[in-house]
């Protein structure tokens, strides 16, 4: 199959999107990790890490075309679970 020049800027472009998207996502996500770690206490940094966080990745399923999940102010299970194990090793 063969793409005319307009469709491969667009996938490119989309390419770039996904890749921007997932980068800011894995910063989030990183910088929640650190919080939780460091200062556990901190619930407010927490929530707000998490909120952003949360956004970023539906932001990132949205441009995958997955379909959005209900929106929560709750980081992901996966992730509390995590900082939790990291708070523990500390």
């Amino acid at each position: 199959m063969r793409y005319s020049r307009a469709e491969h800027a667009r996938v490119q472009a989309l390419q770039h999107e996904v890749s921007r998207a997932e980068g800011d996502y894995q910063r989030l996500r990183a910088a929640y990790l650190e919080v939780a770690r460091n200062e556990p206490g901190h619930e407010v940094a927490l929530a707000m890490i998490g909120a952003d966080m949360d956004r970023a990745h539906a932001h990132l399923q949205a441009l995958i075309g997955l379909p959005r999940l209900p929106f929560t102010h709750e980081p992901s299970t996966v992730v509390r679970r995590e900082a939790q194990r990291l708070t523990e090793d500390h």
